[in-house]
């Protein structure tokens, strides 16, 4: 019996803008990064843990993102791994895995009134 499930859940902050690309046949790809941290209890000192996840969101969505999303923004992001492998001009071997979004919920920041938060849309993956 074989288990293939490949189902992401994050939340953070973008750490900088999202950048939007337009690709061949003019589909349209915003690329961002989220910094999500942990807080914990090491030997009774509270630590924290900072991970930083690239997304990407295909379609609509990724026009949404890049519209409304800037540095701080939080978000929830549902979505899937995948794994990007290439080889250096020195033939190193190297991977890198991220979050393709099927959904970004854009959530409220302290931001001032005014500058509301946009719930983002469902989004296909380039597959």
């Amino acid at each position: 019996m074989s288990i293939e499930i490949n189902s992401v859940v994050l939340g953070g902050n973008l750490t900088k803008e999202p950048v939007l690309k337009e690709i061949a046949g003019g589909r349209k790809v915003a690329s961002f990064t989220v910094a999500s941290n942990r807080t914990f209890l090491s030997n009774g000192e509270k630590k924290k843990e900072t991970s930083f996840i690239d997304v990407d969101v295909w379609g609509p969505a990724a026009e949404n993102c890049s519209k409304y999303l800037i540095k701080g923004s939080p978000v929830v992001v549902t979505g899937r791994l995948k794994q990007d492998q290439w080889q250096t001009e020195s033939g190193e071997k190297r991977s890198r895995i991220k979050v393709l979004a099927a959904n970004v919920q854009f959530l409220p920041s302290s931001k001032p009134a005014g500058a509301g938060a946009v719930e983002g849309a469902d989004t296909g993956s380039e597959d």
